[in-house]
C-alpha cells in the first residue's frame, strides 16, 4: 500500500516536472517566471529557465530511478533517451514533440 502511495506521488512529481519543462519549451510562463520577473525581458532568461526545468526533471526521474519506481509511462520513447543522456541541447528542444507532431500531421482520409 504504501509503494503505491509513492508510486503515486512520483507520478504526480514527473508529470509536473515535464509539464514544467515543456512550458518552457513553448515559452510560456512558468512558476520560476514569479521568481524572477524582472529577468523575464532578459533573452537568456529564456534559456536559463529551460535548463532549470531540466534539472528538475533529472531530479524527480533519478529519485524515482532510486527508489525503482517506474517514470518511463508518462514519456515517448524518444523523450526517455534525451532524459537518459541527461544533456539538454538544441536537439532536446527542437524533437521534444516530434513524434506526436508527426502523428497529428498524417493526413486523414476524406470520407466525402
Amino acid at each position: 500500500m504504501e509503494l503505491e502511495k509513492l508510486q503515486e506521488f512520483f507520478n504526480d512529481k514527473v508529470t509536473s516536472a515535464k509539464t514544467q519543462f515543456e512550458r518552457t519549451i513553448d515559452c510560456k510562463h512558468t512558476e520560476f517566471d514569479n521568481l524572477y520577473p524582472y529577468m523575464s525581458e532578459q533573452p537568456q532568461f529564456f534559456w536559463y529557465k529551460r535548463y532549470v526545468a531540466w534539472q528538475e526533471l533529472l531530479t524527480v526521474v533519478t529519485l524515482a530511478e532510486e527508489l525503482g519506481l517506474e517514470w518511463k509511462t508518462s514519456f515517448l520513447e524518444k523523450q526517455v533517451a534525451y532524459i537518459s543522456e541527461k544533456v539538454l541541447d538544441a536537439k532536446v528542444l527542437d524533437n521534444w514533440y516530434e513524434e506526436v507532431e508527426a502523428e497529428s500531421e498524417e493526413p486523414s482520409e476524406n470520407t466525402n
